[in-house]
């Protein structure tokens, strides 16, 4: 279990009374009678499934009170641990999420864990609805022999370390091979082979850590295959990352034209961004480039190349044993048709070389809370709509309603709908009348288990301070990596 982060809290900066520890919550809210036309809703979890929930429940009921609460000292979730350090746009939507945090009628409480600080039933007795949105933060295994062999990664982990997630900041994975094999082959599969073929200067002025950008300068990686158990018309990235990889500077792409052999026909029926996306893998695999390509990619010192057909089968071991030596890759063969299709083992094998693995099958989340219903096997909250299965007053949004698939505006529109869902419940009488505590009740509740939560202005000081860190380097920012030091900074 991961050390408790301690914070003091300013009792005075409390609106209201502190609670006593030994009164209940649900005694407690019979003291606020002026709350009693004010919606007191939780959010867990700060990515863009909690913002934006947050935000559609700020902007369509003018009294609504959202308290959004965070395990990690610092907001954002996936923006600032997900989204790759050279995709700086893409994190133009947390200046939105500073707005919604701004509000009068928001509070964000970071180094809260719920599950273990504070229990979903404790914040439901608070609040008139509880809305989880704590996204998908571990990753599907591969149950494969050699998995817990050093050099051998999760996708998830390896994108923490380079984007300075506390958990993964000592990851320290060994570079010094001269082939890296990615399993997988969606959008972060190519964010990380990316990072690892991208010229570390081109990397510098971006807000990648310092410890990633000097292990990156120090890397021998040549060649990244990424590698997919299923065929060209399958894979999960998109036309975006594609020709990002393709135009790679000192990089050159390969693909075998036999993969693609009878696709031509089979790619007309397909959607249109579907349809284009296969096109440009297409013309990169069968097409003679014109002279400036083909020089760039004779001059290419390092290479990418896109495996099909493969399933992992075993991590081979280094003849001491102590270290990945490759992977052994099952042959496969497409059964069915349409989203049925499916890869089976012909019953051949290939070995392949390889001193890294990173395995980016799939993102996963978690149970949080034993009387919260849960499906193992798809890894989300049962819900309807975003109404948890036989919870009243309790609402999910993000990858834990629907499993980790699609990319942000996906998770708005989604986080969208279950905001709307959860006001229809409101205006309807579905969610408990009267007053409650919301977080007046959970921060005493906190406070007698010693745990301090840290608030959007303590984290707007960390952000000055990264900031200041990263002008110093010609770069945006330097985050900060030890949860210890930021509540040091922050005078604790």
């Amino acid at each position: 279990m991961a050390p408790r982060c301690w914070r003091w809290w300013p009792w005075s900066s409390w609106t209201r009374t502190r609670l006593p520890p030994s009164r209940s919550i649900q005694n407690f809210g019979q003291h606020f009678s002026t709350q009693e036309q004010t919606p007191q809703i939780c959010v867990v979890g700060s990515g863009p499934a909690g913002f934006y929930t947050a935000q559609h429940l700020l902007k369509h009921h003018s009294r609504a009170h959202v308290d959004i609460y965070e395990k990690q000292l610092v907001p954002f979730g996936l923006v600032r641990f997900g989204v790759a350090p050279d995709h700086p746009e893409v994190k133009n939507v947390i200046n939105t999420f500073t707005q919604t945090a701004r509000s009068d009628r928001c509070a964000f409480y970071g180094n809260v864990e719920v599950g273990r600080d504070v229990t979903v039933q404790e914040l439901r007795d608070a609040y008139h609805a509880v809305v989880l949105s704590y996204g998908a933060e571990d990753h599907q295994a591969l149950d494969i022999p050699g998995e817990e062999l050093p050099g051998v990664f999760s996708a998830r982990a390896f994108v923490g370390w380079y984007n300075g997630l506390p958990e993964n900041r000592e990851l320290a994975p060994d570079l010094s091979c001269d082939t890296a094999v990615i399993l997988g082959q969606g959008n972060v599969a190519l964010d990380v082979a990316r990072i690892l073929l991208t010229p570390p200067d081109h990397l510098e002025k971006t807000d990648i850590t310092e410890a990633a950008l000097g292990a990156l300068r120090q890397s021998r990686v040549k060649t990244v295959w990424i590698v997919g158990r299923r065929g060209p018309l399958q894979v999960a990235f998109t036309i975006k990352e594609l020709r990002e990889m393709i135009q790679l500077p000192g990089t050159r792409p390969m693909l075998d034209p036999v993969d693609f052999l009878g696709l031509q026909d089979r790619i007309k029926e397909a959607a249109r961004p579907r349809k284009r996306l296969m096109e440009l893998l297409l013309r990169t695999a069968t097409e003679k480039p014109g002279v400036e390509e083909a020089a760039r990619r004779a001059s290419a010192s390092r290479a990418w190349g896109l495996r099909f057909f493969r399933s992992p089968q075993q991590v081979l071991p280094s003849p001491d044993g102590w270290r990945v030596a490759g992977i052994r890759l099952a042959v496969t063969r497409l059964e069915g048709i349409g989203e049925a299709t499916r890869a089976v083992p012909t019953g051949d094998v290939e070995d392949l070389p390889c001193g890294l693995v990173l395995s980016s099958v799939g993102y996963k989340s978690r149970p949080i809370d034993p009387r919260v219903p849960f499906d193992p096997k798809l890894g989300v909250i049962p819900n309807m709509e975003g109404r948890v299965v036989d919870v009243p007053g309790l609402y999910c949004s993000g990858w834990v309603k629907r499993g980790p698939t699609g990319v942000i505006t996906t998770t708005m529109t989604d986080s969208f709908l279950t905001g709307q869902i959860l006001l229809q419940d409101l205006r309807a009488g579905h969610l408990p009348s009267g007053p409650r505590p919301g977080s007046v009740a959970i921060k005493a509740l906190l406070d007698s288990r010693g745990v301090w939560p840290v608030s959007f202005s303590d984290w707007e000081k960390l952000d000055a301070e990264e900031v200041s860190r990263g002008q110093a380097l010609g770069k945006p920012r330097e985050k900060l990596l030890d949860p210890q030091e930021m509540l040091q900074l922050l005078g604790h």
